[in-house]
């Protein structure tokens, strides 16, 4: 399945109905197609646009404070396969293909820690280590 991106007119229209927060953000889902959840990060419209008009996903950073375009450093890209918005158009679940990694740590999904009985327990091990991922 591929993206067809939408004219700059019709994200526009998109854009005017999706209710961002006091700070301007949505929260923002990643799944894989095999429906893994693989990452929730924040959108605020400049990256919500960019990434309806390229299909290349685009976030943003709350700690950094710009535009975090996915995979800009590490090469592990995100391609838009398709965008849902909630029934409050207050977060957007993207179907993502996910080239390598979603996770800083190397893991496929960024939801790793099981709850158990006896606290929190690693569901998955790094598949690529962060020096690999970000030359460190």
């Amino acid at each position: 399945m591929t993206y067809a991106p939408p004219p700059l007119a019709i994200v526009d229209k998109i854009l005017a109905q999706v209710k961002f927060d006091a700070n301007g953000l949505i929260s923002a889902l990643a799944q894989a197609p095999d429906g893994m959840v693989l990452m929730l990060a924040w959108m605020n419209a400049d990256a919500l646009r960019e990434t309806l008009l390229t299909g290349h996903i685009c976030y943003w950073s709350r700690s950094r404070q710009k535009l975090w375009r996915k995979g800009e450093t590490s090469g592990q890209q995100q391609k838009l396969i398709e965008a849902r918005l909630d029934c409050d158009m207050d977060a957007i679940l993207m179907i993502v293909d996910q080239t390598g990694v979603a996770c800083h740590t190397g893991r496929r999904s960024c939801f790793y820690h099981g709850v158990t009985p006896d606290g929190l327990r690693d569901t998955a091990q790094p598949e690529i280590s962060a020096e690999e991922l970000y030359g460190r």
